[in-house]
């Protein structure tokens, strides 16, 4: 067999498999979707051992840190916000889970009520885009420089 025949015969070999191993490459564990777990992972285990009567101090050791405090009249309440999102390769983000867990506390730190809420408790809207007129005159920075000199 000559030299060139044999590179014919492996130059096709060489190709199919330098083929394979990228393709094999690509298949290894990469995927188009990533499921995310943000913030709190709030498990229903946790949840069952917060009962009315608890100190702030045993919700801490079960649920960590709270995200957010908020003080009433006579009630303090800790915010847990937890979510589960799939990103795409591309950066699209699509939430599948939220839950926001919040624990109210009376004036000697002790539970008073739970209350859990989920994506269909909340509610969307629309962000205003018109501007509030003023008085004056809209300058850019380099004008606004330029008009003090």
């Amino acid at each position: 067999m000559s030299r060139s025949a044999a590179f014919r015969f492996a130059s096709p070999i060489a190709a199919a498999l330098l083929l394979s191993l990228t393709l094999s490459a690509c298949s290894s564990g990469m995927n188009l979707v990533q499921n995310k777990q943000r913030g709190y992972d709030i498990s229903e285990d946790d949840v069952k051992q917060i009962r009315p009567g608890q100190s702030a101090a045993l919700v801490t050791a079960v649920l960590g840190s709270p995200q957010s405090t908020n003080s009433f009249a006579k009630e303090t309440a800790w915010i847990y916000i937890g979510e589960k999102v799939q990103q795409t390769a591309f950066g699209m983000e699509l939430s599948k889970q939220r839950t926001v867990l919040v624990i109210y506390f009376d004036k000697t730190g002790k539970v008073t009520d739970m209350e859990r809420l989920g994506i269909k408790d909340g509610k969307s809207f629309q962000i205003e885009s018109r501007r509030t007129p003023s008085f004056g005159q809209d300058r850019t920075f380099l004008e606004s420089i330029i008009a003090s000199i």
